[in-house]
């Protein structure tokens, strides 16, 4: 059965209800199965999830290079999200690198554009901002990008509600990338209704808390392989860890009800922001295996009752550690 649609933006394509973060296929999670994430992809459109989301950063552009031969067999099928303004430190790999430069944003977008092997980006976002650069200056550039036919909508991600609508000004922007789930809520203070006032999309990255809200892993420095993002964020190892784990118990009991698993009921809830707030609500839960996609879509007809929704409330407001290690490297940091 194929997931319903909401609209990117004011005047962007419609596109399924649930899309697809694709870091993980090469980057960041793991060793993973090439074969599994290319059927993975084909099985996603398949359910009707047509954004695909993706980054320059993801793997130093490898990520973009192993979509692109899916993205040249469906490309009128497809929406393709990528990001642009942020490297990771070659000397050190837990280190992220911010660039709002003009002319590096201008050469990040023939780069993506080469090795997605296409002409035109369809949502382009600046993936982070650099606090010393005016917005209005960076979107600027971004807006020359549209105005040369590169790109056809712009995003941001990790933003304030006073950034958005600074950025807005000078060109609309479709859709905003920040983290959203039941351990993750802090954008619902001002990012939100922002986006809500202008009409822009949200596109919740992370709706599962990077698995942990599944009940895969409990202690990430334990559990998951060497270079896997998770051991560096604080609320996935050591003493954090573990009080967040008995933070699934509600999850668990509202999952049992419906007969879903923990991440539909994590995914259900984000999906019912939308009605929450007033605006269109795309998360972009990653997988790169066809079993888990299917279970992710299915979410999508998991219907949360009042009742459901009071017993999960508590659980971001309990939840230790922060996000990130430096959190100046989420919106949040600078509200």
């Amino acid at each position: 059965m194929k997931i319903t649609t909401a609209r990117l933006g004011t005047a962007g394509p419609e596109v399924g209800v649930q899309g697809l973060g694709c870091m993980g296929m090469s980057f960041a999670y793991g060793p993973t199965d090439a074969d599994e994430a290319r059927a993975t992809l084909e099985r996603a459109l398949d359910l009707g999830v047509t954004l695909y989301d993706t980054a320059d950063a993801y793997a130093s552009g490898e990520n973009e290079k192993f979509l692109a031969p899916f993205f040249a067999a469906h490309r009128d099928e497809v929406v393709i999200a990528t990001k642009c303004a942020l490297a990771i430190d070659p000397a050190d790999s837990t280190k992220r690198i911010i660039n709002n430069a003009p002319e590096y944003l201008r050469a990040c977008v023939d780069a993506s554009l080469s090795r997605l092997g296409v002409d035109v980006i369809d949502l382009y976002y600046l993936h982070r901002r650099d606090p010393k650069v005016p917005i209005e200056e960076t979107v600027g550039v971004l807006a020359e990008l549209v105005a040369a036919g590169k790109v056809k909508q712009l995003g941001l991600s990790e933003v304030t509600g006073d950034e958005l609508r600074a950025a807005h000004a000078v060109h609309p922007i479709a859709a905003l990338q920040s983290e959203w789930s039941l351990f993750s809520r802090d954008i619902e203070r001002a990012v939100v209704p922002a986006a809500a006032e202008l009409g822009v999309t949200l596109v919740p990255y992370s709706p599962l808390g990077r698995g942990f809200l599944t009940g895969s892993f409990v202690s990430a420095d334990k559990e998951l392989t060497e270079g896997d993002f998770r051991r560096q964020q604080p609320r996935f190892t050591g003493a954090n860890a573990e009080a967040n784990a008995a933070l699934l118990d509600p999850i668990r009991t509202v999952a049992a009800a419906h007969g879903a698993t923990p991440a539909q009921t994590a995914l259900a809830w984000v999906q019912q922001r939308s009605g929450s707030h007033g605006l269109p609500v795309v998360p972009i839960p990653g997988t790169r295996k066809r079993t888990r996609l299917e279970e992710n879509t299915a979410a999508t007809r998991v219907e949360l009752t009042p009742a459901d929704l009071a017993l999960l409330e508590p659980i971001a407001a309990r939840v230790s550690g922060n996000r990130y290690a430096d959190m100046t490297f989420a919106s949040a940091g600078r509200e």
